[in-house]
Parts: structure tokens; C-alpha cells; sequence
């Protein structure tokens, strides 16, 4: 296998990882300090729009690239 494609995957594949870790943390942090479910919701949607903008950003990255 050729060391780009591989580091492509397994950037891919730990990326997912470590966005679904984080969102047990949040999940747990919002369960431990009893947010309620707007709370919760608050917290997740943060953690929407960090993941949000980690996906804008490759695609915007992509596209400039593809050029």
C-alpha cells in the first residue's frame, strides 16, 4: 500500500474516532453536571460546529487543491 493512501485512511479513520471520544465526553459532562436537555443540546451543537468547520475546511482544501 502506498504511504499517502495510508496516511489518508488512517487520518480519516482516527479523525472519526476522536469526534465520537469527544462526544461521549460531552455526553458525560453534560450528564455529570445534570445540563438537562437544552444544556445538552447546547454542548453538542459546540461540538457540531468544531466538527463543522474541521469539514468545511478539507473540503475547501480539496477543491482549492483540485485546481
Amino acid at each position: 500500500m502506498d504511504p499517502e493512501v495510508f496516511e489518508h485512511w488512517m487520518m480519516n479513520g482516527l479523525i472519526v474516532i476522536l469526534v465520537g471520544f469527544m462526544g461521549f465526553i460531552v455526553w458525560d459532562l453534560a450528564k455529570k453536571s445534570n445540563a438537562g436537555k437544552f444544556g445538552t443540546m447546547v454542548l453538542f451543537f459546540a461540538l457540531g460546529l468544531g466538527v463543522l468547520g474541521f469539514i468545511i475546511k478539507t473540503v475547501v482544501i480539496g477543491s482549492i487543491e483540485g485546481l
